[in-house]
């Protein structure tokens, strides 16, 4: 079970880490208007990586994403014997989380989209920024997404040493028959 606390958030660290790196990474390879070759009515736009790198930056971050919230389960519906005042922070942090990953995806994504288009006639640039933002988001969805892990398994290990030992008492709750 310790093994499985810590390894859960290495591993999503980790691709938080690629995810990261791999937006500075597309941020510093996009194209630049200043790499734009104008002859006339026709472009010439170098080829450049920010595309592949944006990508692969935006699946490293889904990877961690699933596999923070596999771990975990599904927070929101999810049955449990700890109390909800316990809960609730991790429901807040999830909830940021969803929201950073969303936006961090639809950043990577656009941006490797826009890199990409080009042609004879047409050369979007990516304008800057766009992939740093969705590296910071990337890292900020994955940090969040770990505190809630951390969150939920701390309140689970209390709620299960507080009933350590316990004999349970009670009243049955079957009808009588008179």
């Amino acid at each position: 079970m310790e093994t499985k606390v810590v390894a859960i958030p290495l591993v999503v660290a980790f691709f938080g880490i690629i995810s990261a790196a791999a937006g500075f990474a597309a941020e510093a390879t996009r194209i630049k208007a200043c790499q734009v070759d104008i002859y006339g009515f026709e472009y010439a736009c170098p080829q450049s990586p920010a595309t592949i790198l944006g990508v692969t930056a935006a699946l490293a971050l889904k990877i961690a994403t699933i596999i923070i919230f596999v771990s975990t389960g599904c927070m929101c519906c999810r049955r449990s014997d700890s109390p909800n005042s316990t809960k609730v922070p991790a429901v807040i942090f999830c909830a940021f989380c969803w929201i950073t990953f969303v936006v961090a995806s639809i950043l990577l994504l656009a941006g490797a989209a826009i890199n990409q288009i080009h042609g004879r006639t047409v050369c979007y640039v990516v304008k800057p920024g766009v992939f740093v933002g969705g590296a910071v988001l990337s890292l900020a969805s994955v940090t969040l997404g770990i505190i809630s892990y951390f969150i939920l398994i701390s309140a689970e290990r209390s709620n299960l040493s507080s009933h350590k030992g316990e004999t349970a008492m009670g009243q049955p709750q079957f009808p009588q028959v008179i």
